[in-house]
């Protein structure tokens, strides 16, 4: 009997053996993948040496943080990659397992893990249990993964000494179910696999081969596309409504405002797919989300429209997404309307009516064409701000201006809290890496926008842009993640950062326990800046916020600009307003539910 891999299959073979972290390595090149963020660690260590030659291996401030930076490359990348140690390291990266599998993203957290030789009955530090366990638990961290529904395995060394063992592809498995499933999964891998000999892979010539290889089960399209056509063809005025789905499908996003922009068809965008369309195209609405919106075309969506077809959005409708459950959504219940959810892997049945229906001899035979067939006359050019006391309810306006004097659109990052849902009333624009804003409204973890940043900052360096961004926070988000400025300052980033004091967590703030308050009063932020190599400045009226932010851009580098917003419901933006009503409401809180009812019309 052969004892060897040489011996049963020949030297040849063996010595063409790649070593398992080469293989890995060659693994995330293929799917694009030029860097990835972690924390290192005593068992990650072997790993961590045998990347570093196929790709940079980057650090975070901690393994959160990491995680979170590694879910924002993947809203714009095929993958993206975060690298801890045992337990101690990946256990702190459920938060962002949990980001990822809500979001949908095709997120991989690769863990260190003990080496096959050490698994005994001795516990090894970084294993969880008590001191008096009658047992080790080597498999917590897979067990945590998996309770939150994320895919979870461990790589397999060698199991017969004359086969070689089977991890490498074990991994590739599990990316491209990443990829393709867009959804997170959890590797560990032991560290005395990676410079063990592993199976050879035989890959596809290109990425896009992985997807052309799924199978669509699903028939009809030609069916539904002549429904649509048939159904555009009587409408005076058509709407495209797209969901959040397409911001990870570039080319069918591409491809579906090709077909609107050809038929010159109007189109919105729901609040969670804000970022990915241009709100300055002509034909473009903005981000609609009922009565929580303030479009200038609103009455469009909501009166005008007689025909909508939405695609990409999600399965089950969500009260973020869906007005709060106000009932004053205009697609939710539109009487003639088609929806296109998507339910194939990479949207290959949407693709496949879309395919279709760029088929048909399709005239933009409308009678109400969309701000196309005659320009509008000019209008009066927005003025300045002026000496009006800042907060958030003015905040997005006079960022608005702000761009509208900048060579360049910002990339906004917005923070979880009062300043996320003001900054629903930006104006997104292109953007050289795709996206122009990038948030996690639906999970709402408190804590991302600078790890995000960190991403943001790594891909426009990649292709060579100066675009700047814009992170908004308040003081309590910016407290849960300010050690990340580290990591700025090493990128050089181009990043300006309003911070917004009110020294309490206010959103949904129900009473005056101590729990609420985030800061101190002689916290000086400015200070802290200057300490990360950027500078500090405070701004109290738009005027200043707008002269500020044109200085900002034109030195570029870190900037952080301070400033004091009062409690006071007038200065609150009004997106703020009608969630904290809300929240009353499911609260049981009487007035509120009064106000709540007010506001929908009931």
């Amino acid at each position: 009997m052969p004892s060897t891999i040489s011996q049963n299959f020949g030297r040849d073979y063996y010595t063409s053996l790649p070593s398992l972290g080469d293989s890995l390595g060659e693994l995330l090149c293929f799917f694009g993948v030029k860097r990835l963020y972690g924390v290192g660690g005593d068992f990650v260590a072997n790993l961590i040496n045998a990347l570093d030659g196929h790709l940079e291996v980057l650090p975070s401030s901690n393994e959160m943080h990491a995680g979170f930076s590694a879910c924002a490359q993947a809203e714009l990348n095929a993958l993206g990659v975060c690298l801890t140690t045992y337990t101690v390291g990946s256990l702190p990266c459920t938060s962002a397992a949990a980001l990822a599998r809500t979001e949908g993203l095709p997120l991989v957290l690769l863990s260190g893990a003990p080496g096959e030789e050490e698994v005994g009955r001795e516990a090894l530090h970084h294993t969880v249990h008590p001191h008096t366990a009658w047992h080790t638990d080597l498999d917590a961290a897979l067990n945590a993964f998996r309770a939150l529904g994320v895919r979870a395995e461990r790589l397999q060394g060698q199991r017969h000494s004359g086969q070689p063992n089977m991890a490498a592809a074990q991994c590739l498995e599990l990316l491209s179910h990443a990829y393709l499933q867009r959804q997170p999964v959890f590797i560990e891998i032991p560290r005395d696999l990676i410079g063990q000999r592993t199976q050879r892979l035989q890959l596809p010539a290109e990425l896009a081969q992985l997807r052309s290889r799924l199978p669509l089960n699903l028939g009809g399209a030609e069916m539904i596309a002549t429904e649509i056509a048939s159904r555009l063809s009587r409408a005076s005025a058509p709407l495209l409504y797209l969901g959040e789905t397409l911001r990870l499908n570039r080319p069918l996003l591409a491809r579906i405002l090709d077909f609107c922009h050809r038929l010159q068809l109007p189109y919105a965008c729901s609040w969670f797919a804000k970022g990915m369309l241009d709100e300055t195209h002509p034909l473009c609405l903005g981000s609609y989300n009922g009565v929580f919106s303030r479009l200038p075309h609103q009455a469009y969506i909501e009166s005008q429209a007689d025909y909508v077809l939405e695609i990409g959005g999600a399965i089950f409708p969500s009260d973020t997404n869906n007005a709060f459950g106000s009932r004053t959504h205009g697609i939710d219940n539109h009487p003639n309307k088609t929806m296109l959810k998507g339910t194939a892997p990479w949207e290959l049945d949407t693709s496949a009516v879309l395919d279709a229906l760029t088929s048909m001899p399709l005239q933009p035979a409308f009678s109400y064409r969309f701000l196309a067939a005659e320009p509008e006359p000019e209008s009066e050019p927005s003025p300045l701000p002026g000496s009006e006391v800042l907060g958030y309810h003015n905040l997005a306006q006079t960022v608005n201006l702000a761009q509208q004097a900048l060579p360049e659109p910002y990339i906004f990052l917005p923070e979880v809290g009062n300043a996320l849902f003001a900054s629903f009333e930006l104006v997104a624009q292109a953007s050289d890496i795709g996206r122009s804003y990038l948030a996690n409204p639906w999970y709402a973890a408190m804590g991302t926008s600078l790890a995000y940043a960190r991403a943001v900052a790594d891909q426009l360096a990649e292709c060579g842009s100066t675009q700047p961004m814009l992170v908004l926070t308040g003081d309590g988000g910016f407290n849960f993640q300010a050690n990340e400025l580290i990591n700025l300052q090493k990128q050089g980033a181009n990043l300006t950062l309003i911070y917004m004091r009110n020294n309490i967590f206010h959103l949904g703030k129900a009473g005056d326990a101590p729990i609420y308050a985030c800061n101190a009063d002689g916290f000086d932020p400015k200070l802290l800046i200057r300490a990360y190599g950027g500078q500090g400045h405070e701004c109290h009226t738009a005027e200043s916020l707008f002269a500020c932010l044109l200085h900002t851009a034109a030195v570029g580098g870190l900037h952080l600009i301070e400033i004091p917003v009062a409690l006071n419901p007038e200065y609150q933006s009004e997106i703020a307003r009608k969630l904290n009503t809300y929240i009353g409401y499911r609260n049981g809180n009487a007035e509120a539910t009064a106000d709540w009812r007010r506001l929908c019309g009931r």
